[in-house]
């Protein structure tokens, strides 16, 4: 989060500098100050892994939208087709996510994604308990939801 606050003040910094207050301005800032950053990291503990996580946050973001799409996909073509083929169930996902935020952020992930619902968490806060339209294939169910915790964990390191 330091990383971030100092790279919208050197943007900003850039601005007063140049003397042109245009948000493609603020955003040619923004960007000559990742640089920068990224460059001067590794001198400055504060700022250690900055550089990488807007990678990881365009990946991420790539993605949950190709994800999204295949969902989308499936529960439409399951719709729109005359036999169904869903088979719901209820299955109980062990989390690696430990804090509040991440539970709930992984838990909404996983219910903006159609087909799948979060329904709750244990008490101890490691098994979430989800609803899924197509259970038919759950070990599959079960790595690409591991696969979307593991990736959307990555994004807070």
């Amino acid at each position: 989060m330091i990383g971030a606050a100092w790279n919208l003040l050197l943007g900003f910094a850039w601005v007063v500098l140049t003397g042109d207050f245009s948000g493609r301005n603020l955003l040619a800032g923004v960007v000559f100050g990742y640089l920068v950053l990224a460059l001067i990291q590794s001198q400055v503990p504060a700022l250690a892994g900055h550089a990488q996580r807007l990678p990881r946050l365009i990946g991420f973001i790539g993605f949950f939208l190709k994800e999204l799409l295949l969902a989308n996909l499936k529960v439409a073509f399951d719709i729109i087709t005359p036999p169904w083929y869903m088979k719901p169930g209820v299955i109980a996902m062990p989390l690696k996510a430990r804090t509040e935020f991440e539970i709930t952020f992984v838990a909404n992930l996983i219910s903006l994604t159609p087909g799948t619902l979060s329904l709750d968490v244990s008490d101890d806060r490691r098994v979430l308990y989800i609803h899924a339209m197509f259970l038919d294939d759950e070990p599959e169910l079960r790595r690409n939801l591991a696969e979307l915790e593991r990736r959307a964990l990555e994004l807070f390191l």
